[in-house]
């Protein structure tokens, strides 16, 4: 078959060039252009200030919590010392006021009150077989509601410890959006227009890391000293009602 004559073939490729100018854009203009308009929203700024804002406030509470557990492992260790050497509960007692932080002082003091109503209401002959449920229940409720106090802001800590990552990676994600935007405005893909808009969002992770990475820590420090005072709670309300099952309940 015989090629198709010099202008035949030009006519051909003016009607090509011609198609091609009146198809539309491609489909994928239109995510370009929608990543593009979402990518100059400012959620990798918005992402930073709440890192910021979390890392503030678990300091805040790493140093609070340090302090609170701190002053009540000292305040028990010397109720404790206190309790095994006196010889009569309202003495105890008395020296408890002084300790308001230690949770085994509180833990006693809600036992001595309710042994002190039984004894109160009931009289020493009605105390012979009956009301030591009443006690035991009085020591139970302290040492909750001592563990709750203990307990109140680490779960922040942890919130913060297991979010954090995650919400710098997303400002991470956001950033390399817009700075991919960025290169496809500008037309160009060289290192000095890539590496500013990169390093900017991977700055978000760091500070992701920099917020979790303490909490972690903290969350898990606290946790087990809080153990520590909940097994001594236990320990000293068993002590303790024993005590009074001997002297008080026969």
């Amino acid at each position: 078959m015989a090629a198709p004559p010099e202008a035949a073939r030009s006519a051909i490729d003016v009607g090509l060039v011609a198609l091609q100018q009146a198809v539309p854009p491609p489909a994928s203009d239109f995510s370009v252009a929608l990543s593009e308009t979402l990518a100059e929203w400012p959620l990798s700024q918005l992402a930073m200030v709440l890192l910021i804002v979390f890392s503030v406030l678990s300091w805040a509470i790493i140093l609070f919590k340090a302090i609170q557990l701190r002053t009540a492992r000292r305040q028990s260790d010397e109720f404790l010392d206190a309790f095994w050497q006196a010889k009569r509960l309202d003495a105890i007692y008395a020296h408890s006021e002084k300790l308001t932080k230690s949770p085994l002082s509180q833990v006693f003091r809600a036992g001595y009150i309710e042994l002190a109503r039984l004894k109160k209401t009931s009289g020493e002959e009605s105390m012979l077989g009956g009301g030591i449920e009443n006690v035991e229940r009085a020591l139970r409720r302290a040492q909750n509601t001592e563990s709750t106090v203990l307990e109140a802001r680490t779960s922040f800590l942890a919130t913060v410890g297991a979010t954090a990552p995650f919400v710098g990676l997303f400002g991470t994600v956001w950033g390399i959006m817009k700075a991919f935007a960025d290169i496809g405005r500008m037309g160009s893909a060289n290192l000095a227009t890539v590496a500013p808009g990169i390093s900017e969002a991977l700055i978000a992770t760091a500070v992701g890391l920099v917020a979790a990475i303490p909490a972690v820590i903290a969350f898990n420090h606290f946790g087990s000293n809080i153990r520590v005072l909940e097994s001594e709670m236990d320990s000293f309300g068993s002590d303790f009602l024993n005590i009074v099952k001997r002297h008080f309940f026969r």
